[in-house]
């Protein structure tokens, strides 16, 4: 008797998601029609930031959007400060226009796939 196909095990590449902190005090409506479901972000450190030396701003090209929360940023920051964010992809995870501008955009970190 054949065995049933059972999947190999594959942990998740997932980090951390959130919700785009600051987005009404930066560039997000400038962009707000070109931010889609899947669009890629950047995430830029700011060690000098005089609230926050953990602080992680998030770029759209040269558009500042925003932070990563002040509760999740910790991780972020310690792989960007020894060099690791190459590791890192953040993309636009979920949209909702309709609801307050703190809450309608959330984006999601992964570790990138870099197996052959």
């Amino acid at each position: 008797m054949a065995k049933p196909f059972q999947p190999k095990y594959e942990p998740s590449r997932h980090l951390l998601d959130f919700h785009i902190a600051g987005f009404t005090y930066y560039d997000g409506l400038d962009v707000i029609n070109e931010l889609t479901l899947g669009k890629p972000v950047t995430l830029v450190a700011e060690p000098d930031n005089p609230t926050d030396s953990e602080a992680i701003a998030l770029y759209y090209h040269k558009h500042k959007l925003g932070y990563v929360p002040a509760a999740k940023n910790e991780l972020i920051s310690k792989l960007l400060y020894f060099g690791y964010g190459a590791f890192l992809e953040a993309r636009i995870q979920y949209m909702n226009k309709e609801t307050h501008p703190e809450r309608q955009f959330r984006v999601v970190v992964k570790l990138k796939d870099n197996r052959n």
